[in-house]
């Protein structure tokens, strides 16, 4: 009974040594620019999209809806709602590209996704997948202005 109960006492403590541990560089006032968690994590909207019903050949038609598109991205990034996006490469899904919207409902998404004339138009379906991930996501944007030397 008596080292059941030292077991017990044993265990108990470890988990409390291991639930206390604290990250030294535990930086407060970024965590809570951020909106981290006591993880370093917070909810995005995670968004696929996709080769949409709109299949104009169009030339003209095609560069408006594209260049809107990329204007639609910069604004979002700008506005800070949208941390990361990019092409895939060629594949065997419908998968065009991603976003990744730091915002905290599907629904917020949706709408935001919504001002994309690309999407409104049909040249892209969308997915939207709640996703749960690093708070510091948004901190290699500024980094990422400055690495690139051309435009695409």
């Amino acid at each position: 009974m008596k080292a059941t109960i030292f077991l017990i006492l044993f265990l108990f403590a470890g988990v409390l040594s291991y639930a206390q541990k604290t990250n030294p560089n535990y930086d407060e006032a970024l965590a809570k620019k951020l909106g981290a968690d006591d993880f370093g994590m917070k909810n995005y909207v995670f968004v696929i999209l996709k080769t949409g019903e709109n299949k104009t050949t169009d030339k003209e038609d095609r560069n408006k809806l594209f260049r809107g598109h990329m204007e639609n991205i910069q604004r979002l990034v700008d506005e800070g709602k949208l941390i990361v996006a990019g092409p895939f490469g060629e594949n065997d899904k419908t998968w065009r590209g991603l976003f990744i919207l730091n915002v905290k409902t599907v629904e917020e998404a949706a709408a935001l996704v919504q001002t994309d004339p690309a999407i409104k138009a049909g040249i892209f379906d969308v997915e939207l997948v709640p996703w749960y991930g690093s708070a510091a996501l948004s901190e290699y944007l500024p980094a990422s202005d400055k690495i690139w030397k051309a435009e695409p």
